[in-house]
């Protein structure tokens, strides 16, 4: 199954091109890598994915199974919410149903499902900010986990990790592509860890993107 396509992509801001001519083809199961320096595009290409950010000039088609976004999900680099703002675990998971049709009496079940796939079940009524580096990365992934999406997307999650949490996280989301055959998309510039974990590779470098299969 074909989730996405795209076809001579163009991305741009105002006159400045970023990205041209960009041809991928991201299938269910595959475990893709966006690899390259910083402003090369990656992001770029990302917030196109997510609908955030028009294509200049291409196409972009998206499976029905994506249509409406609902079912993507996506990992940021950091949270941004407030430190100051007392938030538990369970607030902070759920703000992933935002923008979604999700019923009132299905949250619950959720959300505890979720937590459940990160090792965060025991800490649903905790604070955000009392959790660890390693844990707090964990939430983040669930907060996308709770929209049960068919893509996942990843831009840096393992930035400002220690080695054993990012080892952690790695090995989750490695076992959660292999069982469960959910598509990500991770953008690093580790080319050691891209090595060790993809499937599918995308190289930018200067305004172009190589694909390629691991």
């Amino acid at each position: 199954e074909i989730l996405l396509i795209a076809e001579r992509l163009a991305v741009a801001y105002g006159r400045r091109i970023v990205l041209r001519d960009v041809d991928l083809r991201i299938r269910r199961g595959e475990f893709w890598f966006f690899l390259g320096p910083n402003g090369q595009g990656k992001t770029s290409l990302l917030r196109c994915l997510l609908g955030t950010l028009k294509p200049q000039a291409g196409r972009l088609l998206r499976s029905p199974s994506l249509l409406g976004f609902r079912n993507i999900g996506f990992v940021p680099q950091r949270c941004d919410l407030n430190p100051t703002l007392p938030t538990t675990v369970r607030e902070f998971v759920s703000m992933g149903l935002v923008g979604t049709e999700c019923p009132r009496g299905e949250r619950r079940g959720r959300l505890n499902d979720a937590l459940e796939r990160v090792g965060l079940a025991g800490r649903v009524t905790d604070d955000y900010w009392s959790l660890s580096g390693g844990q707090r990365q964990r939430a983040l992934v669930a907060r996308a986990l709770i929209r049960r999406p068919r893509l996942l997307i990843l831009d840096e999650p393992t930035n400002g990790l220690d080695l054993p949490a990012e080892e952690s996280l790695l090995e989750f989301l490695a076992a959660l592509n292999r069982q469960e055959r959910l598509t990500m998309l991770f953008v690093t510039h580790d080319l050691a860890i891209a090595a060790r974990f993809g499937s599918h590779f995308a190289l930018f470098h200067d305004t172009t993107v190589t694909a390629g299969v691991g």
